[in-house]
């Protein structure tokens, strides 16, 4: 595998300065926010069932919900398993994510071969699993793997920044925002970075959350 990846706040930055010396309107969104976050995390069996938890709700939601599982022991697929349906429940997990959670805990993915393997097989693999589309293949691949050239295009908050960032008429789809992303390779992980801390700035600045 010949990808890059990123390993530390000084990749971030590298791919930063990449991206404004090319793209006017992302120097303005690097400018408004400052440095980008590193947002890596470990990979894993946690991780990508917390990508899991984190579909289609808030961050808080998602990151309430997460402090409940950790609370409760069931953060790795033999707890999981042995806990059931309804401690998942209680939790706050919605019934397709119980049943998302149950056969990730069985499906016995090999984390350490998916860090060898180029980013769209890692993709793939993980797509083929119960209740794991591409946002969630991609957000593992970006922030427990590393990869720099992955960009979860479907993410509405990505979107809705490219929006505003390029005054854009109306939100871009998500193929729509995967072919303006084609311009920001090979860095296209760090334009996301630089595209969520745009759309917090923007939210600031008009004074909603």
């Amino acid at each position: 595998m010949d990808e890059r990846i990123i390993r530390g706040p000084d990749c971030v930055a590298e791919g930063a300065a990449w991206l404004a010396l090319r793209d006017p309107a992302l120097a303005r969104a690097l400018a408004a926010t400052g440095p980008l976050p590193l947002r890596l995390k470990a990979d894993g069996f946690a991780a990508l069932l917390d990508a899991i938890v984190s579909q289609q709700v808030s961050v808080a939601s998602a990151g309430a919900i997460w402090a409940r599982l950790e609370a409760a022991g069931l953060t790795a697929p033999e707890a999981i398993v042995a806990a059931g349906e309804d401690a998942l429940r209680a939790c706050g997990l919605s019934r397709p994510k119980v049943r998302y959670a149950l056969a990730l805990s069985d499906a016995g993915v090999d984390y350490a071969a998916l860090r060898a393997l180029p980013s769209e097989e890692v993709i793939a693999r993980l797509m083929a699993l119960p209740g794991i589309g591409r946002w969630t293949a991609e957000i593992y691949a970006m922030f427990s793997l590393g990869r720099a050239d992955v960009f979860a295009a479907g993410d509405l908050a990505l979107q809705e920044a490219a929006r505003h960032l390029y005054g854009l008429p109306e939100r871009p789809g998500e193929q729509a925002l995967r072919d303006m992303a084609r311009a920001w390779s090979p860095w296209r992980a760090v334009a996301a970075r630089a595209l969520w801390a745009y759309y917090r700035h923007v939210k600031s600045r008009e004074g909603t959350r």
